[in-house]
């Protein structure tokens, strides 16, 4: 790791001369009893902190059946619905006129069959006297066959017009939590028209990343969900987040923008478009990392021992990110240190 410090012999002047009057018995008693670590470059995983919104994996529209006016409207943004649940009501007046006219016309088809009966009875009559001939009879069964058909489509015509009516309920199509509702009662709708939106399955998270992210988002990758919230107060950081599983990435760049899809557990009480901070693994880098207990701080400047040719040297450093693991806490250095330093620990 490059280093933009002085040389080494310099600092250690330098910082002896100043230094060792104040810490010179820490430091004497330290090399007694120090220890030394061998420090070498370890490949990390590098995260980046972005925000992802919550989706539904599917958003189904209640679509209203007929044309006709909304009469009553039984939910409202945020409401539970069950599958087959009634959610609105659209009224076609002219339903009800169809409707009286089709019992009408069936009442005088009725009464033609039942004049056709009459008739067919009567020429069944004469003719078993021999009065009339078997093609009267013939004409009656006719008209009385005519008549029970014209009957039967009426009633058929009838049962048209009373499904319409029916149809005129606007139902859940699955179960789910009412999204948006974009009509008010009164409204005029036409057949097909959406009545309320409802989503319904599992929520998921949509990832936005820059085109440069592309190649290193991969499925199967793990995602460190934050906890709710967008700020890092609420969110939390990385160690504590809980994991995700990038579950597909969209082959199609839009915008610059490369899309990926998060599968996570508990989201069913988030807002669907809510958006959370979560860390995403984009590559990997090579760090340096020392035990926390190694650096030592002098006036607000953070030192490392080392052992160098002229013997023990304070290095001054740059300090990164801490990584807790199994109970010790090592600390990422940034410059001051190269790979293969000889580190005295206290």
């Amino acid at each position: 790791m490059s280093r933009s410090l002085p040389s080494r012999p310099a600092l250690g002047r330098a910082f002896l001369a100043a230094a060792l009057l104040a810490v010179g018995s820490v430091a004497s008693s330290g090399r007694a009893s120090a220890e030394e670590l061998v420090v070498h470059l370890t490949e990390i995983p590098d995260t980046k902190a972005v925000f992802a919104e919550v989706e539904s994996r599917t958003v189904i529209p209640a679509r209203a059946r007929i044309s006709g006016t909304l009469r009553e409207v039984k939910v409202t943004e945020g409401s539970e619905v069950k599958e087959g649940e009634e959610i609105a009501l659209v009224v076609d007046d002219k339903l009800a006129l169809t409707l009286n006219a089709a019992e009408a016309k069936i009442k005088e088809l009725n009464s033609q069959l039942e004049n056709a009966k009459t008739e067919l009875d009567r020429a069944n009559q004469l003719l078993s006297r021999g009065v009339t001939s078997q093609s009267r009879v013939d004409t009656a069964k006719t008209q009385f066959d005519v008549a029970a058909n014209q009957v039967a489509a009426a009633e058929a015509d009838r049962a048209v017009v009373v499904q319409r009516a029916k149809e005129g309920a606007v139902l859940a199509p699955a179960d789910g939590r009412v999204l948006t509702v974009p009509v008010t009662v009164g409204s005029v709708v036409l057949a097909g028209d959406t009545i309320a939106r409802i989503t319904s399955g599992q929520y998921y998270l949509r990832l936005s990343l820059p085109e440069r992210y592309a190649a290193n988002i991969k499925e199967g990758g793990t995602v460190r969900i934050g906890a709710r919230g967008i700020s890092q107060v609420t969110a939390g950081d990385a160690e504590t987040a809980r994991e995700g599983k990038i579950v597909k990435v969209y082959p199609e760049i839009t915008g610059g923008r490369v899309i990926a899809d998060v599968d996570v557990a508990g989201l069913g009480d988030y807002f669907v478009n809510e958006r959370t901070l979560v860390w995403i693994e984009i590559g990997k880098r090579k760090a340096l990392f020392v035990p926390l207990a190694a650096v030592s701080t002098h006036h607000g400047v953070d030192y490392v021992r080392i052992v160098s040719a002229e013997g023990p040297l304070d290095v001054a450093v740059v300090l990164g990110e801490a990584l807790e693991k199994n109970g010790k806490t090592d600390v990422e250095v940034l410059t001051g240190l190269d790979d293969g330093d000889r580190v005295i620990l206290p």
